[in-house]
């Protein structure tokens, strides 16, 4: 099987791409990298995805650029006196597949001048995205989906996370066409049993 890569996006932040990256790292045992991480740079997100697998096949890529304020990569970057160059988020090249988390949503700026969105376009990998269930949550999903269409960016399908609403659901998909890839229930914890769990019942096929 050809290695591959995939983009975790979200319509929003807080939303579980991390949880999502680490179910798609645990159920192809591929590597991860987030090519920005803004904040908590003693627990980031590859510290998370690192205490969440299972597998000893996963290797976890350092980030491309880590900026100390938990905002929008140009503003955190501005703080510290620097400007984000996309031509230096080279990907890593690994002998295996690799899971890519993006920082924030799709139109999140990077610098003054780019979004998360021309970095998938630059790099024109498939994308998950991962929608969240809350008041508001169809605009947004939406609104992200039609965007990746506009922009020809490949799409691989949606993640829901959160408790259950079969009439967002429901809009979503029949509005989109798009498939459902998995379910994530709301839960109080997250263990390494639940990820291995989700990872077993991913529809993704890379």
């Amino acid at each position: 099987m050809a290695h591959k890569q995939v983009v975790i996006a979200g319509i929003d932040t807080e939303i579980g791409k991390t949880l999502c990256a680490a179910i798609v790292c645990e159920a192809f045992q591929a590597d991860y990298w987030k090519p920005i991480q803004a904040g908590d740079l003693n627990y980031t997100d590859s510290h998370k995805v690192a205490e969440l697998i299972s597998n000893k096949k996963t290797k976890i890529h350092r980030e491309g650029v880590r900026l100390a304020h938990a905002m929008s990569p140009h503003a955190s970057a501005d703080l510290q006196g620097i400007e984000i160059n996309t031509d230096s988020l080279h990907f890593p090249e690994p002998d295996n597949h690799l899971v890519v988390e993006l920082a924030g949503g799709l139109m999140v700026p990077i610098n003054h001048k780019e979004l998360n969105t021309d970095l998938l376009r630059k790099w024109k990998i498939p994308v998950v995205l991962v929608s969240k269930y809350y008041l508001g949550s169809i605009n947004h999903t939406l609104l992200s989906w039609q965007w990746l269409i506009d922009y020809e960016i490949p799409f691989h399908g949606f993640v829901f996370n959160g408790s259950k609403n079969k009439s967002t659901f429901d809009i979503i998909l029949g509005y989109t066409g798009a498939p459902c890839l998995l379910e994530i229930d709301l839960h109080q914890t997250i263990t390494k049993e639940i990820v291995k769990d989700y990872a077993d019942r991913l529809q993704l096929i890379v």
